[in-house]
């Protein structure tokens, strides 16, 4: 049974900096939030030593909020296992038909 999933942003990587732009240091990536413009785009500027897959730097993804993250990514070809980038929330990416596709799930319920 597929899980439900309700659309969250798109993420999409540049070379641009831009001034909204917040530094996660454990991945080498800047991101401008996807919460701060007027159409749901995270923008992300990954440095060259960037852990984070090729894929993932090279491609948009779509991310989703989900209700089990564990349900969501079982039997999917998993690019990046479950984490937490940020305190409240986990992540996990995964490759559908050569696209990444980002899962969230939230600890506390969020406003629709």
């Amino acid at each position: 049974m597929q899980p439900e999933l309700k659309y969250h942003h798109i993420g999409i990587p540049t070379q641009e900096k831009r001034e909204d732009e917040e530094y996660l240091a454990e991945f080498k990536v800047y991101v401008s939030s996807f919460d701060r413009g007027p159409f749901g785009v995270e923008w992300l500027r990954f440095e060259e030593e960037s852990p984070s897959p090729d894929l993932l730097k090279r491609v948009p993804h779509v991310a989703f909020e989900v209700q089990d993250l564990e349900a969501a990514i079982a039997g999917k070809q998993v690019l990046i296992e479950p984490n937490s980038p940020s305190e409240g929330v986990r992540v996990a990416f995964i490759v559908d038909d050569g696209a990444p596709i980002e899962f969230l799930e939230f600890s506390e319920p969020r406003n629709p």
